[in-house]
């Protein structure tokens, strides 16, 4: 019960982050305040990883954190820049549910990586998804344009994201893992911030970036992390389903309306990723 209360914790912090950072990026640029929330994210976490790293790490051990903490910090970059950029131009309920395609590309992406098919029930699901994003953009009046790219685009990076974790996460301890991906995205796009708009941010920006910087980087994959080292990862994709509800509830209250289409679009994206993330037996029979 404590395991699925902190990953439904951490699924409504996530689905606060389209709200509030839709609201953010109509005042600043994007990238730099991506940049602004890791770099908060980053230096929040640092004093648990020196008093850590105070009780020895050996030195190999820091040469794997550091690599395998970069390839993780460079496919969540690419994530949150397509994220963010996309709520330019799409609503955060739309947002919310396409981004979380990201469970139906993880076994798509695996399939490529792995060279292993993928089950019928997955092909299944991504078909509902499929409709349902139709559904959800073209059905509910929104469109397909440039905010839907961003944010598939979106969901493809955090599913690289979820699988590059995956082969990682056992080998290191945690904070320290995350400080490095937190720190790669903040100086990797730190440049690029500053040439497209610079870090002058107004308050209510600032507020922003320190909100997402430390309840949603911080404390929401510190809730996610400790949940999943307590349940199934089925599981856990189960509950984390719960973010895009609250994104659309949280939009809702905000004067979002998805309508009807709309909103039987969002649910059978939902099907689809319940069916791709548990399976069918009948379907998978002679898989």
């Amino acid at each position: 019960m404590r395991a699925d209360l902190a990953l439904a914790g951490a699924a409504f912090l996530f689905g606060t982050t389209f709200l509030v950072m839709q609201d953010a990026v109509d005042d600043v640029e994007p990238v730099p305040f991506i940049v602004a929330r890791f770099a908060i994210g980053a230096l929040v976490l640092l004093p648990v990883v020196v008093v850590r790293a105070r009780s020895g790490i050996p030195a190999r051990a820091r040469t794997t954190v550091l690599r395998d903490g970069a390839l993780a910090g460079l496919a969540l970059a690419a994530g949150y820049v397509f994220q963010t950029t996309g709520l330019q131009y799409t609503t955060s309920s739309v947002s919310a549910f396409l981004t979380y395609l990201l469970v139906v590309f993880v076994p798509l992406l695996s399939a490529i990586v792995l060279r292993r098919a993928p089950r019928r029930s997955t092909v299944a699901g991504i078909a509902l998804a499929v409709v349902g994003l139709y559904l959800l953009t073209e059905g509910a009046g929104i469109g397909f344009g440039r905010g839907e790219v961003f944010s598939i685009l979106c969901a493809v990076s955090f599913a690289i994201h979820i699988l590059v974790l995956s082969e990682v996460v056992r080998r290191h301890d945690l904070p320290t893992l995350n400080t490095v991906q937190f720190g790669v995205v903040a100086v990797a796009l730190f440049v690029p911030g500053a040439l497209v708009g610079g870090y002058a941010f107004p308050a209510s920006a600032w507020w922003a970036a320190i909100y997402t910087g430390i309840v949603v980087s911080v404390v929401a994959f510190g809730l996610q992390t400790w949940g999943q080292q307590r349940v199934s990862p089925s599981r856990t994709a189960l509950v984390l389903m719960l973010e895009p509800v609250f994104a659309a509830v949280l939009g809702y209250a905000d004067g979002e309306r998805l309508g009807l289409a709309g909103a039987f679009g969002a649910g059978l994206i939902l099907a689809g990723i319940l069916l791709s993330e548990w399976g069918n037996p009948a379907l998978d029979a002679s898989t």
